[in-house]
């Protein structure tokens, strides 16, 4: 972990402007910068920066926060890791605790090891021929790192003169131990290997090609601190630039077809480290909520892949569409053969994923025999009825017209299960601060302004002000109260200029004249409300009219609780 201390001295340097404008073109605007906000199309800069508050927020979309929230946004981070994007960019050296330390150890020893694979490829006529035959040009030797490793000992003399320590190595995944327990030995031998990078772009591990026939074909780094095969795609940190501006996302099978796609001019393909896809990616697919294009093999074993990941896929929320690729061909190989744009024209052809999962669902069964029917129908409703209301009754009638049934018979869904549904976009005005141009809220929202940026004021006021009392603003007062500092609509009020703070005596009677309407408005409803006794109904009415009333005209903010 990053030390807390070191942190602090981290986030008290940051300057936002800074920050953002290494990202983003900003302009001057008064106190303020403006931009056009990166996180939705604009034409009109709604994105406001203020160093005097060191936040941002965006009018449009409601985004907002610090420079850290800035860059975890931007680069699809987590907190730490932009921390570490921040520190690089300040030139700023970050301390860690023991255990990190060791995590950083791990990863400038994977560095080095890689340096050295790299190095490697250019002595052996025998790999580079082989990356020469499946069409890989240099440059994208040189930009995915693809490097060669070739007897045990060539890499344990590396080690050693390095002077890098077995034991971390073995850490790293890059040796392991002598089953007769007398040593160590390579995990990748005699073969071309690829590094793996994290989504941040940090090197984790690596994938290594046989080139000496191994049953083996590929294998990766085993299980470490720093590499969950489950967690990872190939070529995600090269990709993720093109999958957030483009909103699509290409998943395929392997390595090369990874390269040869971004060769072609894909850009946005990764692929799985020799695993199907589970919901362990799911997160990684999610970030910046592209459209999913399963670019498989169409053997048996690529449908069978495609159909397992499209199920998970639509169940998890996603939009997307599948590609087999026919005859036995595999992207990388049509790439080389320079069937490019037949390619192209593949990926344009793409079906979407829940008629394909519907298609592949009825044809694995006998149509013509009415109790195969009935168990692909089963089937295919209980895979429907796992979907959204609204997206289930979209596809019924195509699920009714495949195995020529009546679309009565799927009925409404018994149950319709909670889906992961894909985190609400900012760009939804609703999440905003809706400011109507009315004397009222102005006043309400200049006295949460004002307890947000005088929090001295706070315990005074919760002991007479009740947050029903500010009526849709009752969330954002509460938010306050529990001084949510990353509140995106405390943000955006805080950037709000037409909303004033307030010196004591302007607050006090703002809270005064508050009061005022709430008492006025307890009485009236009190006076009709049928439901309280008399006795305690004519109570209440001459507390209001003969104590509190007259105590909030002499200028008291009064304590008292009606219910």
């Amino acid at each position: 972990m990053i030390d807390k201390a070191s942190e602090e001295n981290l986030k008290n340097s940051i300057d936002i402007v800074d920050i953002i404008s290494n990202y983003i073109e900003i302009k001057k605007a008064g106190a303020n910068f403006k931009a056009n906000c990166p996180f939705h199309g604009e034409k009109t800069p709604s994105f406001v920066i203020s160093p005097s508050k060191q936040i941002y927020h965006c009018f449009g979309c409601s985004a907002g926060g610090d420079a850290i929230q800035f860059v975890k946004e931007y680069e699809k981070l987590n907190y730490p890791e932009a921390l570490e994007k921040i520190a690089s960019m300040m030139n700023f050296s970050l301390s860690y605790t023991q255990g990190s330390s060791d995590h950083n150890e791990t990863r400038r020893l994977l560095e080095q090891v890689q340096g050295w694979y790299s190095k490697n490829l250019d002595y052996n006529t025998t790999a580079k021929n082989y990356l020469q035959q499946r069409g890989i040009h240099q440059q994208s030797i040189e930009n995915f790192g693809i490097g060669y490793v070739g007897a045990s000992n060539e890499l344990m003399n590396f080690l050693s003169a390095s002077f890098l320590p077995l034991p971390k190595a073995h850490e790293a995944g890059v040796v392991a131990p002598s089953q007769r327990g007398d040593g160590f030995y390579a995990r990748l031998t005699e073969r071309i290997t690829f590094p793996i990078y994290s989504p941040s772009g940090a090197i984790v591990g690596f994938g290594g090609r046989t080139i000496t026939n191994h049953p083996a074909k590929y294998i990766n780094s085993p299980q470490t601190k720093l590499f969950n095969k489950s967690q990872l795609l190939y070529g995600y940190a090269k990709a993720k630039e093109h999958i957030y501006k483009n909103r699509k996302l290409i998943v395929c099978e392997g390595y090369l077809d990874v390269i040869m796609f971004h060769q072609a001019g894909f850009k946005e393909a990764v692929a799985t480290l020799g695993t199907a896809l589970t919901e362990e990616h799911l997160p990684i697919l999610r970030k910046g909520e592209p459209k999913i294009t399963l670019a498989y093999d169409g053997d048996k074993a690529g449908v069978a892949a495609a159909l397992k990941a499209s199920i998970m896929l639509t169940h998890g929320g996603f939009d997307g569409s599948v590609v087999l690729f026919p005859n036995g061909s595999d992207p990388a190989d049509m790439i080389a053969q320079g069937r490019v744009q037949e390619v192209s024209n593949l990926l344009r052809a793409e079906q979407p994923l829940i008629p394909f999962v519907i298609e592949m669902m009825a044809k694995v069964h006998d149509l013509q025999n009415p109790r195969d029917k009935e168990v692909a129908f089963n089937e295919i409703k209980n895979y429907l009825d796992r979907l959204s209301p609204i997206i289930r009754e979209s596809y019924v009638p195509n699920a009714s017209t495949i195995l020529g049934i009546s679309p009565a018979l799927f009925g409404t869904a018994d149950m319709v299960v909670e889906t992961q549904q894909k985190p609400k976009s900012k760009s939804k005005k609703k999440q905003q601060v809706e400011v109507s141009e009315t004397k009222e809220d102005f006043g309400l929202l200049s006295i949460i302004k004002t307890l947000h940026e005088n929090r001295q004021f706070i315990d005074e006021v919760i002991n007479v002000i009740e947050p029903s009392m500010f009526g849709n603003y009752s969330t954002l007062f509460n938010s306050v109260i529990n001084n949510e500092q990353n509140n995106p609509n405390l943000i955006g009020l805080m950037l709000d200029e037409k909303i004033k703070t307030m010196q004591d005596e302007e607050l006090k009677k703002a809270l005064i004249s508050l009061l005022f309407g709430y008492y006025n408005g307890k009485l009236k409803s009190i006076s009709t409300d049928n439901s309280i006794p008399i006795k305690k109904r004519s109570f209440l009415i001459r507390k209001i009219k003969l104590d509190i009333i007259p105590r909030l005209r002499d200028g008291e903010l009064v304590v008292y609780k009606i219910d």
